[in-house]
């Protein structure tokens, strides 16, 4: 595309009208995830960048579950019955009234074409000799079912066919369709007017606009994307699963080219957002939900599972810790074994070292949480929160019951509960008297030793 050419505006449909029957599914085959995000918002993120004026998602069943997940960031068209991929591009039409841009046809089912794959589809659209379709092509290690493209050496395309429909020579081609399109707006919707069902699948299929504007004189052309992987369509749960292992792989390549060390690197799961800083050490069977930032220098052992959280520089956690939504580490803190964190901010050093739980609440720095201590931030209706002051030191099996503040340099002593608050440098114990009785365990032990002998006996 030339520099001093105006970018004409873009539409992007994207086609989810399938059923999905494969996936065996409640659940909308576009909306199943990858590194935590649907596969649609993968797609939908690419070509964001591209800034498209209009979008339309053309739907059948689930219409209710894409509506709620899309909101008002695209125009729903209703394919119904599904009569093809031809006939599902035309139900866009509506949508693209009065619209005279590019057109840019997608797959949900095909999440992982890049942003420069889609460029340079709009780029082959609008070079000098201004082919009518620009088809994305690929070169997979073996063709199966999927439709061919017959071309030039020049990329200039002589036939479409899809696989039922193909000859025997041209199933010998190697160069596949993958459905994606680009079409100037007008000329599109032209074409599928025209585009008959005389085919194996009585279906109006949408590689056959090529063949109309072949046969009415126009030439049209193929881009070749030298990944197959990028247009891999997810079909299954086994070909999610596949598709999940690419991403990760890929995912986790990065994370070490940028500075992480990952310990067993096929043993770490991201998510599609997760940030890492230089120097982050990563032990085995670590997971990342969404939501994750994790600062230079810090330290993720082993087992541990976080979302939604910040991890600030030098912290360390695990193993077998929990950060859940809502938890913020900040520098030099230490989160160790069976910890949870949840919607809890812990200041610079503070540490929380052996089985415990905070939920709610506020860690003030350099405080010191004893194991099995928890915040008790749920009365069964309403949370509450419980605030920690700067070095406070609570005590091994204490139980801070919310709404509650520990003052600063406070001591709260082992096995307390605290229901009220603590001044600053204040000692809280709150244990019952203890009761001695001498020699009551010797007779209880003499007594049940009888019984367990007389019971022997009979």
């Amino acid at each position: 595309m030339s520099a001093d050419r105006q970018t004409p505006p873009l539409a992007v449909v994207i086609l989810a009208a399938g059923k999905g029957t494969r996936m065996k599914s409640d659940l909308h085959k576009v909306l199943h995830p990858i590194a935590g995000r649907p596969m649609l918002e993968h797609l939908i993120a690419s070509a964001a960048e591209l800034q498209p004026e209009r979008q339309v998602v053309v739907v059948g069943s689930g219409r209710d579950q894409l509506e709620r997940q899309l909101g008002s960031r695209a125009d729903l068209a209703v394919q119904e019955p599904q009569l093809g991929t031809g006939h599902a591009v035309q139900q866009a039409e509506a949508a693209l009234a009065g619209f005279s841009g590019d057109v840019l046809v997608l797959y949900g089912d095909v999440p992982f074409v890049s942003t420069a794959t889609m460029r340079r589809m709009l780029d082959r659209l609008h070079a000098d000799d201004a082919p009518e379709v620009v088809v994305l092509g690929f070169e997979p290690a073996d063709p199966l079912q999927y439709g061919r493209v017959i071309a030039e050496a020049d990329g200039r395309i002589t036939r479409m066919v899809e696989h039922k429909d193909a000859t025997a020579a041209e199933r010998a081609c190697r160069l596949c369709n993958s459905g994606l399109m680009a079409v100037r707006a007008g000329r599109l919707f032209e074409l599928l007017g025209q585009v008959g069902n005389d085919n194996a699948q009585g279906e109006y299929y949408l590689v056959d606009v090529v063949n109309v504007a072949n046969a009415q004189g126009g030439h049209c052309a193929v881009v070749v994307t030298p990944d197959p992987d990028e247009v891999a369509g997810i079909n299954s749960r086994g070909e999610l699963a596949e598709a999940e292992s690419r991403w990760q792989e890929r995912r986790r390549d990065r994370a070490m080219a940028e500075g992480a060390t990952l310990i067993a690197p096929q043993t770490v799961w991201f998510a599609w957002d997760t940030v890492l800083g230089r120097d982050v050490t990563i032990e085995p069977n670590v997971w990342f939900g969404p939501g994750v930032t994790v600062a230079d220098r810090v330290l993720i052992r082993g087992f541990s599972h976080i979302e939604g959280a910040r991890l600030d520089e030098g912290v360390e956690i695990g193993p077998y810790a929990r950060l859940r939504p809502g938890a913020v580490l900040q520098a030099g803190v230490k989160i160790g074994n069976f910890v949870e964190v949840k919607n809890a901010t812990l200041g610079p050093g503070a540490k929380a070292n052996h089985l415990t739980y905070l939920g709610d609440a506020e860690v003030g720095a350099g405080a010191n949480i004893g194991a099995g201590t928890i915040t008790c931030n749920y009365d069964g209706y309403f949370k509450h929160k419980t605030v920690i002051g700067e070095r406070a030191f609570i005590g091994s099996n204490s139980a801070l019951i919310a709404p509650v503040r520990i003052g600063a340099d406070a001591i709260v002593a082992a096995g307390s509960a605290v229901s009220r608050d603590v001044a600053d440098g204040e000692l809280r114990l709150v244990r019952a008297e203890q009761m001695v009785k001498p020699g009551w365990a010797d007779r209880f032990h003499d007594a049940m030793k009888r019984k367990k002998a007389e019971k022997g006996r009979n």
